[in-house]
């Protein structure tokens, strides 16, 4: 380090150039085609008829016919099969558990692991990612079923411990998650088609983390009645968090001691193997798969002991009657169309989320190992999957970060393991289904909080946070608090605006300076920063580092006037002041003098005033001897230290109407007070829109922009050392 800074140090450059105005540098480029003729010359680019255009879409569109030929078989496959057969046996108690998240009977998660998997593959980009369940887009989708089919709307009547018509509850919100999962698929697969992959920026990582970590308390607290065996009423308007906890501890004392302890049992045995595979994952040649240990155990000692019947322990139960055959899938139905108004602003919000979760995913195994994925077709490749899957009785999915984790590390390398691991639940649903009957909820359970660890360890974002960026914190705190408070959907509407609004508050508390040079350099630094900066005497430089718009305009100028040393609006007053008084004053002398002489009698040697119609000639032009615009000097007010002020535009990205009104307004009281006002480093894009505004009609020209600010500058210092050397001479 110390041999590159001798270096550098020892490298010097000198550039011998005349200064540069901005526009003599060819102005600014042709306005570039809108968006939407650049959308639709794409289009036509695309989609123009020709053999290679179509393969190439085609290609672009299916990606499994491009890679699949060209997959190494020698080099890949046994890879992909050990990653697939152990993401498949992580893949089935991670699809039961998060069914119950989404409010579905169990069957129906090992569903959404092999339908949208198989269609993942087809279409998808990433080579690494695992699509399936997830825990905190289920919960989303839970908070759903739950406000629309409560537990209240099928109490069997005649009884009162609050018995519940499981079966028909069960229909109806299959029939929900259903239509919810086709619209999810919908407007992913528009917002892909559409080239609109860019929405995941207004979703940034604070956000989305905090988001995460808030949906993970969700999850657990929706687990606890689970583990406790209590029966209680699902809630999700605002605050139902606190509800739910508060009903919890009511009756509490109803606990079924069989199911708390076999849900205390099940966390132990997999916090402790989790952390078994955690510091031994560099000797494992795979995690030990403890979830499918625990589900294969549970079931087998449920099975064994009937511990519904003797403990009334709370178990899967049977599947529906006419959804599962041992002998075929599940057939194919359209889902109800009259239930889109209802969940469409979820379906929305659960989309985005889903997509964020995703790409994230793929692009952080996509730049490990050194390959692109393509965010718009990573849209309509997890669209399609969720279109397909709603007609199959399937939940929203997305990419899972444990799953995908284990798929990386136990040698996969294309999805063709996501095949594999969909064809192992596929077995799984065809020929072991029943075997599922007798598992505990309580298990599964566990297994989803279990799953939660990673994103508990987000809390440490905080501290984190803390010390880099306290807006990125603020961010994170107001996402987490407001979707605890105000539940899933409403919480992440509320922390979108927030994100957008902290944007705002942003621009409008930019940092500004004024610059001073480094000695003998073209370089410019905050004078009150960087102690090798100095001011130049007579030039003020002024450096904005924000938009100048709507929001933020009037505080533009506030600056300025407050970083020039001196209150304009208070002098340009006192000039305006002085210049009327003078006015009045002459006024008055010329009346004056009108009077006495209109009292003289011709011959008394005061002929001469008069002209030849006898007017007063001299007195009448009087006025017309001062200067319409007075000086500072000539009205005894004292003048400025500085004569220039240059405006450095580098950092200014864009500037709106009211930005370039703002800014001429500036220009004019400036030079009120006798300082001239110069723009440099000026971007194409805001000399465009200057142009277009008619900024350099009347009193601005392009003579006031310069190409850089040192550029300005050495024109200034030109221009001062020249018109001293005049005015010495005159007085010689």
């Amino acid at each position: 380090m110390e041999n590159k800074e001798m270096r550098c140090r020892d490298v010097a450059y000198t550039i011998n150039r005349s200064v540069l105005y901005e526009q003599e540098l060819g102005g600014p480029a042709p306005n570039p085609p809108s968006t939407v003729r650049s959308f639709v010359g794409a289009a036509k680019r695309k989609f123009r008829c020709s053999a290679s255009a179509a393969k190439q879409t085609l290609f672009q569109f299916i990606p499994i016919l491009h890679w699949l030929p060209r997959y190494p078989v020698k080099e890949w496959l046994l890879g992909d099969i050990v990653s697939g057969v152990s993401v498949g046996i992580l893949q089935l108690p991670q699809g039961l558990a998060y069914a119950l998240l989404a409010g579905v009977p169990p069957v129906f998660g090992l569903y959404s692991s092999f339908f949208p998997v198989m269609v993942y593959s087809i279409f998808g980009t990433s080579r690494h990612v695992s699509i399936g369940s997830f825990a905190v887009v289920s919960i989303m989708i839970g908070s759903v079923t739950e406000s629309l089919v409560p537990n209240d709307n099928f109490i069997l009547p005649g009884n009162d411990s609050l018995l519940v018509d499981t079966v028909a509850r069960d229909k109806a919100r299959v029939e929900v998650v259903a239509a919810m999962t086709l619209l999810v698929g919908l407007f992913q697969i528009i917002l892909g088609l559409v080239q609109f992959g860019f929405v995941v920026t207004y979703l940034s990582k604070p956000l989305v983390r905090g988001y995460t970590t808030a949906a993970t308390i969700h999850v657990t607290v929706s687990q606890l009645k689970h583990i406790f065996g209590l029966p209680l009423s699902e809630k999700s308007q605002p605050l139902s968090l606190i509800y739910s906890l508060v009903s919890l501890f009511r009756r509490i004392q109803r606990t079924n001691i069989g199911t708390l302890v076999i849900g205390l049992v099940c966390l132990t045995c997999l916090f402790a193997v989790k952390e078994v595979n955690q510091r031994l994952r560099g000797k494992l040649p795979m995690p030990i798969p403890i979830e499918l240990i625990v589900l294969v155990i549970s079931t087998g000692i449920s099975y064994g002991i009937n511990l519904h019947e003797k403990y009334g322990v709370d178990i899967v139960g049977d599947i529906p009657t006419g959804v599962l055959s041992t002998t075929r899938l599940v057939t194919p139905i359209v889902p109800k169309a009259e239930l889109f108004v209802e969940v469409v602003g979820n379906a929305f919000a659960i989309a985005v989320v889903g997509y964020t979760i995703t790409i994230s995913l793929a692009k952080m195994f996509a730049m490990k190992h050194g390959y692109k994925v393509d965010s718009n077709q990573e849209l309509i490749a997890l669209g399609f999957s969720n279109l397909v899957g709603s007609f199959f009785h399937c939940f929203a999915v997305t990419a899972s970060m444990s799953r995908t984790l284990v798929q990386e590390s136990t040698g996969g390398n294309t999805q063709v393991a996501s095949t594999v691991s969909a064809l192992i639940i596929l077995v799984i649903i065809l020929k072991a289904g029943e075997l599922f009957t007798c598992l505990p909820r309580a298990i599964l359970s566990g297994i989803v909080i279990a799953n939660l660890k990673g994103m508990y360890k987000q809390f440490m974002d905080i501290p984190i946070l803390w010390q880099t960026n306290k807006f990125d914190l603020l961010i994170w705190l107001v996402t987490f608090l407001s979707t605890i408070c105000l539940n899933m959907d409403i919480g992440l509407a509320v922390s979108v605006v927030f994100g957008l609004f902290t944007v705002t508050f942003r621009s409008q508390l930019p940092h500004y300076s004024i610059l001073g040079q480094v000695y003998e350099t073209d370089l410019y630094r905050d004078a009150e920063e960087n102690s090798m900066a100095k001011e130049i005497s007579g030039i003020k430089i002024f450096h904005w580092n924000a938009a100048i718009y709507f929001a933020n305009a009037e505080l533009y100028s506030k600056a300025l006037k407050a970083k020039m040393g001196v209150n304009v609006d208070r002098l340009i007053e006192k000039k305006k002041k002085a210049a009327m008084k003078r006015k009045k004053g002459l006024q008055k002398v010329i009346r004056l003098a009108k009077n006495i002489l209109a009292k003289t009698q011709m011959g008394t040697g005061l002929e001469f005033l008069t002209n030849k119609d006898g007017m007063l000639g001299s007195l009448s032009t009087l006025s017309e001897t001062i200067p319409n615009a007075p000086t500072l000097c000539s009205l005894g007010l004292e003048k400025l230290e500085f004569h220039s002020l240059i405006l450095d535009f580098s950092a200014v990205s864009f500037i709106d109407t009211v930005g370039v009104k703002v800014l001429k307004n500036i220009f004019e009281e400036v030079r009120e007070i006798e300082v001239d006002v110069y723009l440099a480093s000026c971007p194409t894009s805001v000399l465009r829109q200057l142009e277009y505004s008619h900024f350099f009609k009347g009193s601005v020209s392009q003579a006031s922009v310069f190409a850089s600010v040192h550029d300005a500058v050495s024109y200034l210092s030109y221009g001062i050392s020249e018109s001293s050397s005049v005015q010495e001479i005159t007085e010689i």
